[in-house]
């Protein structure tokens, strides 16, 4: 069991944070299907937040059955960071996250995400102010550095336990390696962050199996595992991986499984979505969800030119039908 503060996150598996992709929809899938402790919202401009954009606001819409949910803030500017963090107590959180690890240039430009790290004085003032302003979990998600010459996470892991953050969330590759490289080859970094702080330490990074998640803990002596992208071509990762930890096994969803899933996902946010971000959304979703399925590679061609959200639900539709009488 992972423990932030007060908090208890049974199984130690972490939902990363990631825009555009753990919004509620899919935040629900992954709970429901089993086996994620926390799941996290896609990160929260706090700037946006407190100024009361609505497109801001709209993502920050959570049900009961998500919890413990917590909600990730980004931002450069600590009084800003406080009132954002008061909001995002207010709304019912388990948890609020500060996001110090984003690499996109967007983020960097605005001093804000892995730019921090080069900063750690601005850091240490808005894990400080985000402290004071709330009761709730704090926790603090980094890389290791901007790059690897400046590599200087165990002194930001140091600054977020001296001013009262519960846990910090290390995703081992640099802001410049953005997602390349083999983050794998650098997980030792966590057992040496596990080392030099007593807060709970969350490794990050290359999680593509459960046998990954058990080898990421037993020779890190990390506390938890979050995983990010590998969940999105497979959802049912966290409920595997569970099971792994726990000596058991755990079946493999079927193309009936799979079917069912994407279907229900693609109808739900064609329904919830604007048709200009659904069409998009669509697209991006039924990518990951169809590798590794039979002809997976002929369906993605050919969503790029349907027209609108509907034709390709019927595109996803007859793709299964053809895998169900090619088996038949």
């Amino acid at each position: 069991m992972l423990r932030l503060g007060s908090l208890a996150i049974d199984p130690p598996l972490v939902l990363a944070p990631m825009a555009g992709v753990t919004d509620r929809d899919f935040r629900l899938i992954v709970r429901r299907l089993g086996g994620v402790g926390l799941v996290t919202m896609e990160f929260i401009p706090s700037k946006a937040l407190v100024l009361g954009i609505r497109r801001t606001l709209d993502l920050l819409h959570f049900v009961p059955e998500e919890r413990p949910l917590a909600i990730q803030i980004y931002g450069s500017d600590p009084a800003t960071m406080a009132e954002a963090a008061r909001q995002v107590e207010a709304l019912g959180a388990d948890a609020c996250d500060i996001n110090m690890g984003c690499p996109a240039n967007k983020i960097l430009k605005g001093c804000a995400g892995c730019a921090l790290m080069g900063d750690l004085a601005r850091a240490r003032e808005i894990v400080a102010a985000v402290r004071r302003a709330i009761a709730i979990p704090l926790t603090v998600k980094f890389r290791l550095g901007l790059d690897t010459a400046r590599q200087n996470y165990l002194e930001l892991g140091r600054i977020c336990e001296g001013e009262g953050a519960q846990g910090v969330a290390l995703h081992t590759r640099t802001a410049r390696q953005m997602f390349t490289g083999e983050a794998r080859a650098a997980w030792p970094a966590i057992g040496r962050l596990k080392e030099t702080v007593g807060i709970p330490v969350i490794g990050n990074g290359d999680i593509h199996t459960p046998a990954d998640a058990a080898e990421m803990l037993r020779t890190t002596g990390c506390d938890g595992v979050m995983i990010g992208r590998a969940a999105m071509k497979n959802p049912w990762l966290f409920r595997q991986t569970a099971a792994h930890l726990a000596g058991r096994e755990s079946s493999l969803p079927t193309i009936a499984d799979r079917r069912s899933l994407i279907v229900g996902h693609l109808r739900a946010v064609a329904q919830r979505e604007p048709s200009k971000f659904a069409l998009h959304k669509l697209r991006k979703f039924t990518g990951w969800y169809t590798h590794g399925l039979p002809s997976g590679r002929r369906l993605r061609q050919q969503l790029q030119s349907l027209p609108d959200a509907q034709a390709l639900l019927a595109a996803v539709e007859a793709f299964f039908d053809s895998l169900d009488e090619a088996a038949a």
